[in-house]
């Protein structure tokens, strides 16, 4: 199966990309676990992430603040 659809990153240059190898996102998801980060893929869920640091409490405080937004 072929899940490089479903990835929304924007990096199509990144060597973890799931076109670039025959993993599907298994690479891409393993790093960030090894690294405890968020998959930069969450951050795009998020309105104003493109300044971030990538790891859970970032992501966290992120989506806090989102959620604490008036509507």
């Amino acid at each position: 199966m072929n899940l490089s659809n479903f990835c929304t990153c924007k990096n199509l240059d990144c060597p973890l990309y799931p076109t670039k190898h025959d993993k599907e996102r298994a690479p891409c998801i393993s790093k960030n676990l090894k690294l405890r980060e968020i998959p930069n893929c969450f951050f795009l869920q998020v309105e104003n992430s493109e300044s971030r640091q990538g790891d859970f409490e970032d992501f966290s405080k992120l989506v806090l603040r989102k959620q604490n937004q008036p509507k």
